[in-house]
């Protein structure tokens, strides 16, 4: 059984952190080909809409910091970007 996807790994990371009720993970590293932290087989760049009540009681900067900090793991294994779109 092939290992899990990065984007499969952030979206258990982030159901789990938060239990939303939207979640949609989207890579976009092939964007971002020629530019810091882009690798060849991609999985750098990445986007995430979440909707979680949760977060929906944080302001702007807390909800991001909670998204980056359940996200450690992934930064720490090569995830260079994430734009986050939360509530």
């Amino acid at each position: 059984m092939p290992a899990p996807s990065r984007a499969d790994r952030i979206r258990s990371a982030l159901s789990e952190a938060f239990t939303p009720t939207e979640l949609e993970v989207v890579d976009e590293s092939h964007l971002h080909a020629g530019h810091a932290g882009a690798a060849p087989g991609g999985e750098t760049h990445y986007s995430v809409r979440i909707r979680a009540a949760g977060l929906a009681v944080l302001s702007r900067l807390e909800r991001h910091r909670a998204v980056n900090d359940a996200l450690k793991p992934e930064f720490d294994r090569g995830l260079h970007a994430l734009h986050i779109d939360a509530a």
